[in-house]
């Protein structure tokens, strides 16, 4: 009965049967064109695997007739031999046991010899009994799927092939710095001396604190001696680093040395590397150094050293007294050596006694950078305070707590840094050879 209470009109028993019949073929027409051109495969087999019904979308991709199919083919016959042995191996003995399989990657041949990547869904369809009847099979093309994979793996071959040549360039990279860095010490080592001589009456400590293994510094020294009773001395630094600032330094020791033996004087020995400096390099390429250049003059049988130095534009040396104190050696007026053409350059003298040491050093501990966020130098004055709480000790203890202050400034040391002691043992017995460290 309907909403307005009124009867609708009735509908003859032929035509209700004609209708139906129509709507069967209907549904009928749209279910076996959906099956034969669907977009994936279908097909229904035996249990024994015999292909019974195949649509036309699979015959296509296989490029087949139907009549070559049907009831001469079962479904393993349509794989790659690699695929029927996953078939028979794995694929139809899980099918068996949990009655459907789902997204199985398999291969299919084609009658061109060619293979069609395809996803494989199967189900296991029933008796009311329970019996197996049939296997209905769902076959989707995973040609995408497989140009996306083997897209994906080469683009995995091709990181691990680039990452492959980053770590041999790295590991060549580190080689080629290893064998650079050796043969940067090798030559570092050429411009100083290999060891310090035995003065008679004083011994000698010198340490070399190389701060970057991948540069040539451009600090210097050295100890010789001029006659049976005198021996000269020098420590200086040259501007910048490099090969230019090597032989630089090569220049400048050769010259401190050949004027020594023609004029032991201080004074003049730095005036002659001045004008050497000024006349090779006042060109577009200046190159000027800071030094100190001394004499010793060892009086053992009386416990002390005299000692005559002048300085050219360097850090005034530092003498720490046997009684605990420490204080600077000033030497004014010195001009930096090869700046100009004609420099002056002025000396100082003092003596030594038992249990006093002279210390030269180059600007690469004065000027370590030091404090939490190293902003601040260290400075002369704190490099003087150090230097009084060893003082009264041998220039080799002297020269381990001055290598021990280096290291604890640790990365804040950015420059290279020379140390020469000079000092009267405490002791007339007591005489060490030189101490020479680099580092």
């Amino acid at each position: 009965m309907c909403c307005t209470g009124e009867d609708p009109e009735p509908v003859e028993a032929g035509d209700e049967a004609s209708t139906d019949a129509a709507f069967s073929a209907l549904l009928e027409d749209s279910a076996e064109e959906l099956y034969e051109s669907a977009p994936c495969g279908y097909l229904s087999s035996l249990m024994d695997g015999t292909i019974a019904k195949i649509n036309a979308t699979l015959l296509g991709w296989l490029g087949l007739e139907r009549d070559a199919v049907v009831g001469r083919m079962r479904f393993a016959d349509l794989l790659t031999v690699g695929g029927k042995l996953y078939h028979e191996t794995h694929f139809a003995p899980l099918l068996q046991m949990k009655g459907e399989i789902s997204g199985i990657a398999l291969e299919i041949k084609t009658a061109g010899g060619g293979r069609l990547p395809v996803l494989v869904s199967s189900v296991v369809k029933y008796s009311s009994e329970n019996e197996p009847l049939l296997i209905r099979t769902t076959v989707f093309d995973a040609s995408d799927r497989r140009s996306y994979e083997q897209e994906l793996l080469r683009r995995k071959q091709e990181a691990e092939e680039a990452r492959r040549q980053a770590e041999e360039a790295r590991k060549q990279a580190e080689a080629d710095r290893a064998r650079l860095q050796e043969a940067l010490a090798v030559l570092q080592q050429s411009l100083l001396p290999a060891s310090l001589p035995t003065v008679p009456g004083v011994e000698t400590a010198v340490y070399y604190h190389t701060a970057s293994p991948d540069q040539l510094g451009g600090d210097f020294y050295d100890l010789f001696p001029l006659d049976g009773e005198r021996w000269a001395f020098f420590l200086g630094d040259v501007c910048g680093k490099g090969p230019q600032a090597a032989a630089v330094t090569s220049l400048t020791r050769y010259t401190l040395r050949t004027a020594a033996l023609h004029d032991a004087d201080p004074a003049t020995a730095l005036a002659t590397l001045n004008t050497v400096l000024y006349e090779r390099y006042s060109g577009g390429d200046p190159r000027y150094c800071t030094a100190i250049f001394g004499v010793l003059e060892p009086d053992p049988g009386r416990g002390q050293t005299r000692v005559r130095l002048a300085s050219g534009g360097h850090p005034s040396a530092l003498i720490a007294r046997a009684d605990g104190t420490a204080d600077f050696l000033p030497t004014p007026g010195g001009f930096l050596v090869g700046a100009l053409s004609h420099a002056r350059f002025t000396s100082a003298t003092t003596v030594l006694g038992r249990g006093d040491t002279l210390l030269l050093y180059t600007d690469g501990l004065t000027e370590a950078r030091t404090g939490p966020d190293r902003t601040s130098l260290y400075g002369e004055e704190a490099l003087r305070a150090f230097v009084a709480q060893h003082a009264g000790a041998p220039p080799k203890k002297m020269m381990e707590a001055l290598t021990g202050l280096l290291d604890s400034m640790s990365e804040g040391v950015d420059d290279d840094t020379a140390l020469l002691a000079l000092g009267v043992p405490s002791h007339p017995s007591v005489l060490r050879p030189a101490t020479n460290h680099l580092r």
